[in-house]
């Protein structure tokens, strides 16, 4: 069995041996739980075993081991795709809403953004996540590898502010901030100004959803060309 098979195999039981404790469904929950508290690097199969009360090969009956089970926790915690079809308007307004609950998943978990890099399986709920992006974009006139660069580049966004957010708080770095330019502001007299300009930007959804409308300006000035 292997990441394929755990994520596009029938979820269940294991077919052989004694009569099942567990569900495959339970182990990802576990792991979920596991790396929102303590980051990915805490999931081991040890610990996910002991968070549900059984051996941890007992856990190797439901997944074959760490990284298929990390892929099943992607998995799950991505969840089913939001339904876009409802929101009126066409393309621009189904992205933005695609976009903004990307980013509410990802902020949850952020461990998910070292558990999608590199050569890995996608499961089905991930899938549909960008079925449900390029569907928005099925009457924009662009090739397939045109819409697929415009998922690209929303979920580069979202990755970016999230990564920024990683392990610290806007209140740590705006007061590493002040205590230098406190005492050299003429060093940096752009940042002050930049600053002070905007104070009401207290947020890094702000920085997402202003990246996010520029991107999407940028496709829609590309459509309006063709």
């Amino acid at each position: 069995m292997d990441a394929f098979e755990v994520l596009w195999g029938e979820r269940g039981a294991p077919r052989r041996g004694p009569r099942p404790t567990l569900t495959v469904g339970e182990l990802a929950k576990a792991g979920i739980d596991l790396a929102d508290r303590e980051g990915l690097g805490a999931v081991t199969m040890q610990r996910v075993a002991e968070a549900l009360g059984v051996t941890k090969m007992a856990t190797y009956r439901y997944v074959p081991g760490k990284d298929e089970l990390i892929a099943l926790m992607v998995d799950t915690a991505m969840g089913e795709p939001p339904e876009l079809s409802h929101i009126d308007g066409g393309w621009r307004p189904q992205l933005k809403a695609w976009t903004m609950a990307m980013f509410d998943l990802m902020r949850a978990h952020p461990w998910a953004l070292r558990a999608t890099v590199g050569r890995r399986v996608t499961g089905p709920n991930e899938l549909g996540w960008v079925e449900k992006a390029l569907g928005a974009l099925a009457e924009a006139r662009m090739d397939g590898g045109q819409k697929m660069d415009v998922v690209v580049a929303l979920t580069g966004q979202i990755r970016a502010i999230i990564e920024q957010a990683a392990d610290t708080s806007e209140e740590d770095i705006a007061e590493g901030w002040a205590k230098v330019l406190a005492t050299r502001a003429e060093r940096f007299p752009h940042v002050v100004k930049a600053l002070a300009e905007s104070e009401q930007h207290k947020s890094r959804d702000q920085g997402l959803e202003f990246g996010l409308e520029r991107i999407l300006d940028g496709v829609e000035l590309y459509l309006s060309r063709q």
